[in-house]
């Protein structure tokens, strides 16, 4: 079996976590890393055992012993980062969310069609371990009719200074980490056959709390989704909460309900006077009680995520998540954000020409 060689556009923490996941995937080869910060690239490589880097990804995308790029950059460069990558022939995993518009989306889309390369959105909780048994029982009618679903995910913010600026991230939280719930509702109630629930309205409320000083993006988001079938979907979404990464879900049907949390029932419950290195994603201190991780990546369904993908390369097969998802993702965004602004519920399908979602809600 011929390898799949892999280059990583990023040298931050997800691209770490890219990189750690391809390494568990068989028949993977990360074979290049690009980063425009040249220490940033060269510390990466020789951090990660990568043969080749560079401050310039087009440069990577020469390299004829190239078949997968994945995209770890900020949202606004996504759009031109695929472009250049299908011109050269290379299939794409993007990181979420997809661009910063519809028209990028658009661009995107069609750009890997005509070349004929995959354009794989990876949102990893359609590939989590603890989500992947729960949309098991609710395909297998354990719950019943659903009629409610909640997915929540909580920090105090993230790391790099770009998320923080609007004009490159397109938004707040729920540009950040709404686009998470979205996919994730219309994967799990969208059947046992890989269909989608499309998102028939939503209604937004959206406050800028406690990180005023560095954006005027929201930091805290309550999404409510009318799906297919009736459901109520719920995301909550916030920057600003303390103590590391919340990440759960609830289901609640005819027949049942089910809860899952995604790290704290994964982790170990520990109290250190001291303090240690590392506890979780976006844990700000370890001292006190902490909930301290083990196999982060694979319990967030990194790995699983990056197989299914290169497999996806491999046989010619469609991604679970392509970049259609992604536009609907971003769809169902934009119409958040008007939602926020207008201070009602906004029906979709929802067509915009708006450049970013944060333009919606209020001017920057």
């Amino acid at each position: 079996m011929n390898p799949i060689r892999v280059g990583l556009i990023g040298s931050q923490f997800i691209s770490s976590i890219h990189c750690e996941s391809l390494r568990t995937v068989p028949g993977a080869e990360v074979v290049a890393v690009a980063s425009a910060t040249e220490a940033h690239a060269q510390a990466f490589a020789l951090r990660h055992g990568i043969a080749r880097w560079f401050t310039d990804f087009r440069k990577m995308f020469e390299m004829p012993d190239l078949d997968v790029v994945v995209l770890g950059l900020p949202n606004d460069l996504h759009c031109e980062a695929t472009l250049a990558a299908a011109s050269a022939g290379k299939h794409v995993i993007c990181e979420k969310p997809l661009c910063l518009n519809l028209e990028e989306a658009d661009r995107m889309i069609e750009a890997c069609h005509n070349a004929k390369v995959k354009l794989m959105y990876a949102e990893e909780l359609c590939f989590t371990p603890k989500y992947v048994r729960l949309k098991q029982l609710v395909d297998e009618g354990a719950l019943g009719t659903i009629h409610l679903v909640k997915q929540a995910e909580k920090h105090d913010g993230p790391h790099a200074a770009w998320f923080w600026d609007t004009k490159r991230s397109g938004g707040g939280v729920a540009m950040d980490m709404g686009c998470h719930a979205i996919e994730f509702f219309r994967w799990l109630l969208g059947g046992p056959n890989g269909g989608k629930a499309n998102v028939r309205s939503v209604y937004a409320d959206m406050g800028t709390y406690v990180h005023g000083d560095k954006t005027n993006g929201d930091d805290c988001s309550t999404l409510v989704f009318k799906m297919d079938g009736g459901a109520t979907a719920i995301a909550e979404e916030s920057w600003a909460k303390p103590g590391g990464m919340d990440d759960r879900a609830e289901v609640y049907g005819s027949e049942g309900v089910a809860y899952a949390d995604l790290l704290r029932g994964n982790a170990i419950h520990a109290y250190s006077k001291r303090g240690y290195g590392y506890a979780v994603e976006k844990a700000g201190a370890t001292q006190g009680w902490t909930f301290p991780i083990y196999e982060e990546a694979w319990n967030y369904g990194f790995p699983q995520e990056m197989a299914h993908f290169l497999s996806c390369v491999r046989d010619d097969k469609k991604p679970l998540c392509t970049g259609e998802d992604g536009k609907a993702v971003l769809e169902a965004l934009f119409a958040a954000y008007a939602s926020a602004g207008q201070g009602r519920r906004v029906e979709l399908p929802f067509k915009t020409d708006a450049k970013r979602p944060i333009a919606l809600w209020k001017s920057p």
